[in-house]
């Protein structure tokens, strides 16, 4: 089997059957492989960024992967802005790119750029695919961590000579990737207890969820929440859907473009006085409860001003995002 039959059935074996791919030198040996696939219908995009967004829409309305394929050099760079696009809103994406001969990398051959390189900072992982037998752990370790955790894209960028090298391989069922935890850290009784006592207290409690709620599949529990404690509850616009906006308690959306109303119950009223400056006439919340967000700007504004008086509870299954943008006291 060649290396480019490999990658067509190992992502048939992740249950691919939408693919978006413009097509190259550098990837034509997977074009050729994908005309005899019975499961993959291949979309082809006008530019390539158009199949890296496309295959980003693809994602968002079914909950899996969205694939997209082009060449080496431009092909690739293309993609390049929906990957990051993808990156910064979560969305699993497995980003597969032709490549020059091994041969050639590093020598300026014709249309070669460092892909694997200039994706690190936009992707959560990169691969390029040195070994034909790599191919199939490589494809199944990609949608792994593409879909597990925290999502976000992957990209594999396969050489052309590997793509044509023949060889027996074994197809795993599931793959071990050292030092990958998808789970992050689970919040402890001794953390839930104190969420629920701070709940009890509160005298102005707000919801504020984002995407993270949504890739978690957690409308619903949200929305029981909701109804048990009658806590309003605003949205990012990645979290567009997770609550119901047509429900008496939904606030709409926060932030610029949010609605004014969300806006004052997570950080206050404001009037202007005579001479033009703003003053405070209602206080904000007392308790903001943030799950699944990142304290994006056009969200909080001057940050260090949203929800100043109020405790902020965040909840995120990305660690790193807990007190990067607004300190928060769980």
């Amino acid at each position: 089997m060649l290396g480019s039959e490999m990658l067509v059935k190992a992502l048939e074996g992740e249950g691919v059957d939408t693919l978006f791919a413009y097509p190259g030198g550098a990837s034509m040996e997977f074009h050729q492989a994908l005309t005899r696939s019975k499961q993959i219908r291949t979309i082809l995009p006008r530019h390539e960024q158009g199949g890296a967004f496309a295959a980003e829409g693809y994602a968002r309305a079914t909950g899996r992967a969205g694939v997209c394929m082009a060449t080496s050099g431009p092909g690739a760079t293309n993609l390049v802005t929906g990957i990051a696009d993808a990156f910064m809103d979560s969305i699993p994406l497995v980003a597969i790119t032709g490549q020059v001969p091994q041969a050639m990398i590093g020598k300026g051959g014709f249309q070669e750029t460092d892909f694997f390189g200039m994706t690190l900072p936009v992707v959560k992982h990169s691969y390029l695919v040195t070994d034909v037998n790599e191919i199939p752990t490589v494809v199944k370790q990609a949608f792994k961590i593409a879909t597990s955790g925290r999502p976000g894209p992957v990209v594999i960028d396969v050489p052309k000579n590997i793509q044509q090298t023949r060889a027996q391989v074994f197809f795993p069922a599931e793959v071990d990737i050292a030092g990958f935890d998808p789970d992050g850290r689970k919040a402890s009784e001794l953390e839930l207890n104190e969420i629920i006592g701070l709940i009890e207290k509160s005298e102005r409690p707000v919801l504020y969820v984002g995407g993270g709620i949504i890739s978690a599949d957690a409308s619903e529990p949200l929305r029981r929440l909701v109804e048990a404690t009658g806590i309003p509850v605003t949205s990012t616009i990645m979290g567009v859907g997770a609550f119901p906006e047509t429900h008496d308690l939904s606030l709409r959306w926060l932030g610029m473009h949010g609605s004014a109303y969300a806006n004052w119950a997570v950080s206050g009223e404001f009037e202007k006085d005579a001479e033009g400056n703003a003053q405070k006439v209602a206080e904000g919340a007392d308790l903001l409860l943030a799950f699944g967000v990142r304290f994006d700007d056009r969200v909080t504004g001057k940050v260090e001003k949203f929800c100043e008086h109020g405790t902020i509870v965040h909840i995120d299954i990305d660690p790193s995002e807990i007190n990067k943008n607004r300190k928060v006291a769980l």
